[in-house]
C-alpha cells in the first residue's frame, strides 16, 4: 500500500465528504489541491499554524475562515497515511501487560 493524504470534511460532528490522494509527506500542498478538485471544494489557505501541525503530527485542520469562499462544513481535516511507518506504543502504564 502506498502513502496517501486522507482529506475529509466534518459537518455536524460527522465525516461528510472524504477522499484519499497518493502523496509523499513533502508534496502535501499538491495532493491537497488534487483532493479539493476531486471533492469540488475551494482550496484553503495554508497558514504557518497548518505548516507546524503538518510537520509535527502529519495532520492539520482548516476552519471555514481559511477559505475565500463560504463552505458548507465545520472543518476540513487532512492526515498523512503511511502504512509502513513504525507503530507507536502507548506510554500509558495501564496498557503495559
Amino acid at each position: 500500500m502506498a502513502t496517501a493524504l486522507w482529506v475529509k470534511t466534518i459537518r455536524h460532528h460527522r465525516t461528510d465528504l472524504q477522499t484519499t490522494v497518493a502523496c509523499t509527506r513533502a508534496d502535501a500542498h499538491a495532493a491537497l489541491h488534487d483532493a479539493c478538485h476531486e471533492l469540488d471544494l475551494p482550496e484553503p489557505i495554508w497558514l504557518d499554524k497548518n505548516e507546524r501541525e503538518w510537520e509535527e503530527f502529519g495532520m492539520t485542520r482548516f476552519m471555514p475562515d481559511a477559505f475565500f469562499e463560504t463552505v458548507p462544513f465545520e472543518r476540513l481535516e487532512i492526515e498523512y497515511i503511511d502504512p509502513d511507518a513504525p507503530k507507536k506504543k502507548s506510554r500509558d502504564p495501564r496498557n503495559a501487560f
